[in-house]
Order: C-alpha cells, then sequence, then structure tokens
C-alpha cells in the first residue's frame, strides 16, 4: 500500500490549508472525502473526487484497496486524529507509518480560543455517532462541556436533555461554521431554547448550572446512591458496590464481564471509571435487561452491553475479559469455572454472595487458588421510638483474586496444609 496522506480541512476551505496541504491535493490522483469537504476544493485540484460511502467504516478497506497503487489523499474536518478519519484509518489496519496527517485545528481548539476556555480544562463530549445520553455522565454544577454536534437539531436535543436532568439554567452557545466566512454564534438558556435548527456544522457549548444543587448527585469515584439506579431489589449496594469497584480495579481500554447483572450497577460504575472502559452485563431476566439498559442511559454510559442470557451458555461468544464479576448463579453449574478459564492472565475476578451455598464454593476456590476472602458488613442508623439504633444488612461474603498472580498458596490454605502434617 502507497503512503496515504490525510487533510484536515475547515470551515474556511482552501484558504486555511497550509502549503504541504496544498502540495498534496494539486499532486494527489484520488481524493476521498465527505460531500460537504469535497466541495471546498477548487477547481485546479484534478485528482479524481470520491465521496464516502454510507455507512462509512465498512467501505473503508475496499476502497483503501482500490487506490492502493495511486497517490491518495484523504479529507478529514479538523484534526483528522481527533474523533476523525484518521483513528478509522488506524482502526482498519493502515499502519500508522503509511499515514502522512497533515492537521487543520480542531473545533474544540477553535471553540475554546473564541470562548476564552483553557483547552485542558474542558470536558468534550461528541454526539456524533453516540446515544445523546452519553452527556449524563458530564453534567456537574460548574463545569464547562463543549459538545461535538451531529448535525442542527443537536442544540435542541441536548437543551431538552438539560432540563429534564435538572439543569435547565445551563447558558448554550451553538458556534457554527467555526474559522469560516460564515461563522456565527447563537446562545439561550437550556430551559427556554427556542432557537430554530442552523447550521450542520456547529459545535455547543454549555456552562452547566443546576437546579438544585441538593438533588441526588453524580461522583466520579465509585458507590453512587443507591436511587440514582431504578432497581426491583437486585442491586449491589452503595458500600458493597464501592467495595467491589475497588477490587475489580477498572483501568482503561479494560473489558469487564458482570455476571447476573440485576440492575447493572457494577458494569455502569465501571464503564463511568473512564471513557475507554468496556463492559459486558449479562442477565437472564428480560424485564431486569431493559432495566439495566435504562440505567445505563440515564448514568450516561449508554454504551454498557447487555446480554440476555444466562451464564454460562451466553458466554460462549463474548471477548476475553480483563476482569470479572460474579453477583448471581454462583451454585449454576459451569459458571465459575467459565470465568475462570475466560479471564486472561492477570485478570481479576470478583465474586459476592449473601447465602452459605455459595459462601462454601467460594471458600473451595479461595483454598484451591488464594487471593482474599473476605466478609462485608453494613449497618444503618434508624429510629428506635424515641431513640437511634443500628440496622444490620445481611453480610456480604466477597472473594477477590488475580489470576496466575499469587505467590502460591493464600496465608489460610497453608495453615490449613501444616495442619493437616
Amino acid at each position: 500500500m502507497s503512503a496515504i496522506t490525510v487533510v484536515g480541512v475547515g470551515a474556511d476551505g482552501w484558504p486555511g490549508l497550509s502549503e504541504a496541504a496544498r502540495a498534496a491535493l494539486h499532486t494527489a490522483e484520488a481524493v476521498l472525502g465527505g460531500a460537504r469537504q469535497l466541495a471546498l476544493l477548487p477547481a485546479e485540484v484534478t485528482a479524481d473526487r470520491v465521496p464516502w460511502p454510507s455507512p462509512l467504516r465498512p467501505s473503508v478497506p475496499g476502497l483503501l484497496n482500490r487506490f492502493a497503487e495511486r497517490r491518495l489523499v484523504v479529507l478529514a474536518s479538523g484534526d483528522p486524529m481527533f474523533y476523525g478519519i484518521g483513528r478509522t484509518l488506524i482502526e482498519c489496519g493502515v499502519p500508522a507509518e503509511s499515514l502522512r496527517v497533515l492537521p487543520h485545528p480542531s473545533s474544540v481548539s477553535l471553540a475554546c480560543a473564541r470562548l476564552g476556555w483553557p483547552v485542558e480544562e474542558t470536558e468534550v463530549v461528541t454526539l456524533v455517532g453516540r446515544a445523546p445520553e452519553t452527556l449524563h455522565a458530564a453534567l456537574y454544577p460548574g463545569r464547562r462541556i463543549l459538545v461535538l454536534s451531529a448535525n442542527a437539531s443537536t442544540p435542541a436535543l441536548v437543551a431538552k436533555l438539560l432540563t429534564e436532568r435538572g439543569f435547565g439554567p445551563s447558558r448554550m452557545r451553538v458556534l457554527e461554521q467555526l474559522g469560516g466566512p460564515a461563522e456565527t454564534v447563537r446562545e439561550g438558556l437550556a430551559d427556554d431554547w427556542s432557537l430554530p435548527p442552523g447550521d450542520p456544522l456547529n459545535v455547543l457549548a454549555i456552562d452547566c448550572a443546576a437546579i438544585d444543587p441538593n438533588s441526588p448527585r453524580q461522583q466520579l469515584t465509585s458507590g453512587l446512591r443507591d436511587e440514582l439506579f431504578e432497581s426491583d431489589g437486585q442491586l449491589t449496594k452503595r458500600h458493597i458496590r464501592a467495595a467491589t469497584l475497588a477490587a475489580l480495579g477498572p483501568a482503561p481500554g479494560e473489558l469487564l464481564w458482570d455476571i447476573g447483572g440485576g440492575s447493572g450497577s457494577i458494569g455502569i460504575e465501571w464503564l463511568r471509571a473512564h471513557r475507554s472502559c468496556r463492559a459486558v452485563s449479562v442477565e437472564r431476566d428480560p424485564v431486569r435487561v431493559e432495566r439495566i439498559v435504562r440505567n445505563a442511559a440515564s448514568l450516561g454510559v449508554p454504551r454498557l452491553r447487555v446480554v440476555h442470557g444466562a451464564a454460562p451458555a451466553a458466554l460462549a461468544e463474548l471477548d476475553v475479559p480483563d476482569a470479572v464479576f460474579i453477583g448471581g448463579g454462583l451454585t449454576v453449574p459451569g459458571v465459575l469455572e467459565s470465568c475462570w478459564s475466560a479471564l486472561r492472565p492477570g485478570g481479576r475476578l470478583v465474586a459476592n454472595t449473601v447465602t452459605l451455598e455459595s459462601e462454601a464454593l467460594l471458600t473451595q476456590w479461595y483454598r484451591r487458588h488464594g487471593g482474599e476472602l473476605v466478609k462485608l458488613s453494613v449497618a444503618h442508623a434508624v429510629p428506635v421510638g424515641g431513640f437511634t439504633g443500628w440496622r444490620q444488612a445481611m453480610p456480604v461474603t466477597q472473594w477477590s483474586v488475580v489470576k496466575g498472580g499469587g505467590a502460591g498458596m493464600s496465608g489460610a490454605a497453608e495453615e490449613l496444609g501444616g495442619a493437616a502434617k
């Protein structure tokens, strides 16, 4: 494959391109790009102009093969490596050394320059090809957010979402055609948004303001308040959930299997730990499956994959996990074995239970594989007549282990072995 030049184009079109970018387009034999981008090129660019088909991603390998022996330029909006075609090409198998990327200032850089917002302190959420509920995870009073709009209807959609979430007083500014001769800014409040759709090429700036700062709030750490989840009672409660996430230890890019999803809380909080985290929630009850989907959307991680089925059969086609949580079905034959077998070396497995039967099973696995076996107990203060007393929740037995991470038997297992001698 010949080297591919990827040229970032702004709303200013040809006049805004660098000399290197213009030279690449002058010598190109074929140019791939969106219809809007191709229309910005002057007649002096004589290369064949090929618009991307829709859907784009499945067509990429075939088009690259078609032009493999020709001087090819691919057009991108702004910075090709910021939610752009540059990333798509890499993910479709183009080696990084085969790409020559010539970026234009991104829409985020241009927007922050107009607004006076420090780029490094500005939250960026893209709604291009993503569910609008993705924005939920970024909503905190006082935060500044830039939304990469999917089209002209995005601002009105976001205004409705903000109002429904209690962020109606938020100031919204729509920055259209940034960097181009038709650049404009329109603004209003989310709960009073009445502006008609404008230019489809826009970035939305939000100054987050909440109606009631004392309402149940999200947080960055695990252990969201239980009332933020819709539940039928099958919910890993807040304090146990925080301890469970600590044992699972999410890290960027890692995949979690959440077996017996219930209300989806473990998978949801895993995804909220980092935008690149991935999770699959496996749940056999169809009503709970729908509930998990709603909870994931409400808490800003609609990317949670929910599999309707029972373990271990439902695990067969899943990608290899970095971590596994078993919150239900421990005593079902084959569940623990399948999860342990699928887990990659160095991966973590955490299992919680409140029953003696499952606790006995976890004790056996603890003796066999080591790790840590703990009992978690939480009590809440409640009124007792005119006084206050403690109400004890059911204690939770938790086994956590790193596959291949132990240095032999656990301390408890060594003691048992010593006693038998």
